[in-house]
């Protein structure tokens, strides 16, 4: 498939959306904050994505899951710019993976000493407060 025919297969908005599990209003609020864009329709109906900006929808959509923010997304846009050079954004995203990284391993941590925490409580309360002794 040459790059005019994937440029000609516009997918309409709710037609996306319902495709892969999104609201319309979630795809024109990314558009609204600049992590994605649409395409022009010919016949003037409602907006519509190519091939290209499905898969770019599709990696909003996996950076989401990840736990990134519209406010990284919007500078990882940014650092892929106007020249759709990949090689700008990676690193950018290798640094943002790892804050996130970092972060879960911090949460993780206070996590798991909460948990010890509710043990050791846990253990002082039931040894205090032993069932009577029945009476022979």
């Amino acid at each position: 498939m040459n790059s005019n025919e994937e440029s000609d297969q516009i997918i309409a908005i709710g037609d996306l959306a319902k495709s892969i599990g999104l609201t319309t209003r979630t795809l024109r609020y990314w558009e609204e904050v600049g992590i994605i864009e649409s395409e022009e329709r010919a016949d003037g109906a409602n907006r519509g994505y190519s091939p290209y900006f499905v898969r770019r929808i599709k990696f909003i959509m996996k950076l989401k899951d990840l736990g990134l923010t519209i406010k990284e997304m919007q500078d990882l846009y940014i650092a892929y710019g106007e020249a759709k050079e990949t090689d700008q954004m990676i690193p950018r995203l290798v640094a943002i993976l790892d804050k996130h990284t970092q972060m879960v391993d911090e949460k993780v941590a206070k996590l798991h000493s909460l948990r010890k925490d509710i043990v050791e409580y846990r253990q002082r309360i039931a040894g205090k407060h032993s069932p009577p002794k029945a009476n022979t």
